[in-house]
């Protein structure tokens, strides 16, 4: 199938080089004559058109089917030669085109394409796709393929339903001037083959396709799937996967519209949720809507890879889904852990005028996610002691370019500002950090953030104000 759409960028590209094109204004022009393909019969001489014609450019001879020639001929020629019983067809020679590669609408919106002009690719990461499988010989996978595993006993990790491929082409499809593009281009994709060839599965295969990602170390599951019911060995298994550094991504659901009906492995904590929107940025009519939402992204006539080396138009949360699992392997090839990548991309997300429950987050914006320039801080909470507070933060994100970060803790008393300072910590890499303020009354009350500053530039963000009482003496 040959999508042709137009995306913004297309229609911005084509009207520059029209502008470059006609810049030599009052510049002289030759229209340059049309060349036409004369057909003749198979029993007829090529001297019949080529005599007729002021330039011939080329002969060609189909044997019993016929022959042609193309040339450049007058007007007065071509009569003559439509009116000859032995010439077949006389016709424009027209000009025909490379089908270049598309840009999907939904790798335009969250900008991955910038990101590819940045040499951001994903080049690093392992992206699991747990659904139908994925097509092993399509020209836009191929080169990223890696290895795989069949959990519904058919034998092969390869896809026999189209929907696990047109999802491998979503989050990462070859950057190679043909098909399409992923969101990430050069991550290694996994097949992990958890559906039967109806598009159907089972808890327990899925839930053992999730172990085996986090089994092999790979960075991101996709899973364009679930239920409306959830499963104890389902939970069991993200709770294990998340454990083991993957960052889990799925469907919130097509059960739209609705309210609080976010699906599983969706609506699990572990996992990131994502609903779907259309090319206006509104809401898809048929996305799942809920609390457990997390983020929002591009799934509405999403253009992609299919099976049998093709490709078609498909909508639902299932092509949401690998837009966040892409962006998320781009930022575990750099450096992310699960929780920072899924911090990052809820951090970085667009709002787009929807509801919490409709967009998490916001839109994904996976520009803004991967080229992140400042440092990333939260501030976790606290723990009251004895005249003492423990307070607890965590370093996200150093900062592009940073190779480390000092962290540390602004406090002061309740409504009095933040006139004091812990010591400062420097990190080489993202993760907890913790301070003590002692010496406080009992019962006192300490307002207090989390501040990171890269030891770059001095790029700093600050967390979220926390409240905390030291504890009572007991009676």
């Amino acid at each position: 199938m040959i999508d042709t759409t137009l995306t913004r960028r297309q229609v911005l590209h084509g009207i520059a080089a029209g502008t470059a094109t006609t810049g030599l204004a009052g510049a002289a022009t030759t229209k340059r004559p049309t060349r036409k393909i004369v057909g003749l019969r198979a029993d007829e001489s090529f001297d019949r058109a080529r005599d007729a014609a002021d330039d011939v450019y080329r002969e060609l001879d189909f044997g019993s089917v016929g022959k042609a020639v193309a040339g450049t001929f007058s007007e007065k020629a071509l009569k003559g030669l439509r009116k000859n019983p032995k010439v077949r067809y006389v016709e424009d020679d027209g000009t025909v085109r490379a089908l270049s590669q598309t840009l999907p609408w939904g790798v335009d919106r969250v900008d991955a394409d910038v990101l590819h002009s940045n040499g951001e690719t994903g080049n690093g990461a392992d992206i699991a796709i747990l659904d139908t499988g994925i097509d092993d010989d399509h020209p836009d996978l191929q080169a990223n393929l890696g290895t795989g595993k069949d959990f519904t006993g058919t034998g092969t990790w390869d896809d026999d339903n189209g929907h696990g491929t047109h999802c491998a082409g979503i989050a990462n499809a070859i950057n190679n001037s043909q098909g399409v593009v992923g969101v990430s281009t050069e991550a290694t994709l996994h097949s992990v083959k958890v559906l039967y060839s109806s598009g159907s599965g089972v808890f327990s295969d899925v839930a053992a396709g999730i172990e085996y990602v986090a089994n092999q170390g790979w960075d991101v599951g996709s899973m364009s799937l679930g239920d409306s019911t959830g499963s104890s060995a389902l939970q069991d298994a993200v709770e294990y996967a998340r454990n083991n550094g993957v960052f889990l991504v799925a469907a919130a659901g097509n059960s739209g519209p609705c309210s609080d009906c976010v699906g599983y492995p969706a609506a699990y904590p572990e996992v990131m949720a994502v609903s779907s929107t259309n090319s206006s940025d509104g809401l898809s009519s048929f996305s799942s809507t809920g609390p457990e939402v997390d983020i929002a992204a591009p799934g509405s006539n999403v253009y992609s890879t299919y099976v049998g080396g093709g490709y078609d138009t498909l909508s639902g949360t299932s092509m949401a889904c690998p837009h966040v699992a892409g962006a998320g392997g781009q930022l575990m090839a750099n450096g992310a852990s699960n929780s920072n990548a899924r911090y990052t991309l809820a951090e970085t997300a667009e709002d787009i005028g929807l509801g919490n429950d409709e967009q998490g987050a916001g839109l994904l914006d996976a520009k803004a996610a991967v080229g992140r320039e400042d440092p990333s801080v939260t501030t976790d909470g606290g723990v009251p002691g004895q005249g003492s507070v423990t307070m607890y933060g965590e370093l996200h994100d150093m900062g592009a370019g940073a190779n480390s970060a000092d962290v540390w803790f602004a406090w002061g008393f309740q409504n009095e500002g933040f006139p004091h300072t812990t010591g400062r910590q420097s990190l080489s890499s993202p993760g907890e950090f913790t301070a003590v303020v002692d010496g406080l009354r009992d019962g006192e009350t300490i307002q207090f953030k989390a501040v990171a500053e890269d030891n770059d530039d001095g790029d700093r963000d600050e967390g979220t104000v926390h409240l905390e009482a030291t504890l009572m003496p007991k009676p």
